[in-house]
């Protein structure tokens, strides 16, 4: 997006997890001021490739955070994946940095503080994610009345299918999405429908909303991204072609709205929308992080943290598809219930949790 707008943004930092050689060829197009590298082991290779091109180069969780406060930043991009992007998000917020955020587990593990600072020091949090841009751009110019949000969701790869059929099924498998391009954690949790469950958090946190007023949809097509109803009985639905560039577009534009080179949606192509309930049996995970919203506290951090390390071992061929979901649901049960956690409760919550 910022390539094909560079009269409008400027990249000024960059982050990268461990892809030194992504990080290292996107600095030399964008020519940031500084980048970091949280794999410290990779530093000197990005260092070296960077030295002569006047851009500075960090390494670690640490520099990720610091980062966040320098003066010529004018929003951060928050788009680390899983629980990791919790503290940096923070110090962007307490930097009074507008975050336009990409990360769900920041607000799933931690929606009360980060939109308490939000509060706090008076920046806005825009989402990036395509169902609460969506949302975000149906409540634009309403006042209240919202009766209740409507996520949809593609259902992922195997849609349809029943438990017996999945007890089998193998990673690649998994990666398959129909619609979307996503990375790995992601899309295994859209096969799993986690995803769904960590948006409908999410959506809380955002827009205010209480659990039994978000309701999720299955919509194979991707066409409706997702759906607000008022207490009118109106409808306002945000629709378009499958891709994530418009709702990063639509974040770092607001209120604004600019040119997109992408093709425009053409109804004759989609002749057909269709919409059904979730299959809640088979893909428990939906109803798991329902279950943790309920409880609060720091169950939906104790639900993120088995989630992650159990698609990890799924990724790494340790557990099965379906043990995803049993697994979170037993560490959710046995995991130290806290009901006002702190920052740091919440980061021993997850360090206890990943030493499963």
């Amino acid at each position: 997006m910022v390539r094909r707008h560079r009269d409008l943004f400027e990249v000024e930092v960059l982050c990268g997890g461990s892809n030194a050689a992504l990080l290292t060829a996107q600095a030399l197009e964008f020519n940031p001021n500084a980048v970091v590298i949280a794999d410290e082991s990779k530093y000197e290779q990005v260092r070296d490739a960077l030295q002569p091109h006047d851009i500075k180069v960090y390494a670690g969780p640490a520099a990720m955070e610091e980062v966040m406060e320098m003066g010529s930043i004018d929003m951060v991009v928050a788009a680390i994946v899983g629980f990791a992007g919790l503290k940096p998000t923070l110090r962007a917020i307490e930097s009074g940095k507008p975050v336009a955020l990409a990360n769900k587990e920041t607000l799933v593990v931690a929606g009360s503080l980060v939109t308490a600072a939000a509060r706090r020091h008076r920046v806005p949090i825009l989402p990036v994610d395509s169902e609460h841009s969506a949302i975000f751009q149906c409540l634009v110019g309403e006042g209240n009345g919202v009766d209740k949000l409507i996520l949809t969701a593609s259902g992922g790869p195997f849609r349809g299918k029943s438990r017996a059929e999945l007890e089998h099924v193998t990673l690649e498998q998994a990666l398959k999405h129909p619609n979307w391009s996503m990375g790995r954690k992601v899309t295994i949790d859209s096969a799993t429908l986690m995803n769904k469950g960590l948006e409908v958090i999410e959506a809380k946190w955002l827009f205010g909303i209480e659990a039994g007023d978000i309701e999720v949809l299955v919509h194979p097509q991707s066409v409706v991204h997702s759906m607000v109803q008022y207490c009118d009985g109106s409808i306002k639905a945000q629709m378009g072609t499958a891709t994530m560039e418009t709702p990063i577009q639509y974040a770092l534009s607001f209120p604004q709205r600019i040119e997109s080179h992408l093709p425009r949606f053409d109804f004759l192509q989609h002749p057909t929308l269709t919409f059904e309930p979730p299959d809640r049996q088979t893909f428990r995970c939906l109803d798991l992080a329902y279950r943790a919203l309920s409880r609060g506290g720091n169950a939906p951090c104790a639900m993120n943290a088995a989630n992650e390390v159990a698609v990890q071992r799924f990724i790494d061929g340790r557990i099965g598809f379906l043990d995803i979901a049993d697994f979170v649901e037993q560490v959710m049960e046995d995991a130290p219930y806290m009901a006002s956690p702190t920052l740091d409760d919440l980061l021993e919550t997850d360090r206890n949790i990943r030493t499963l």
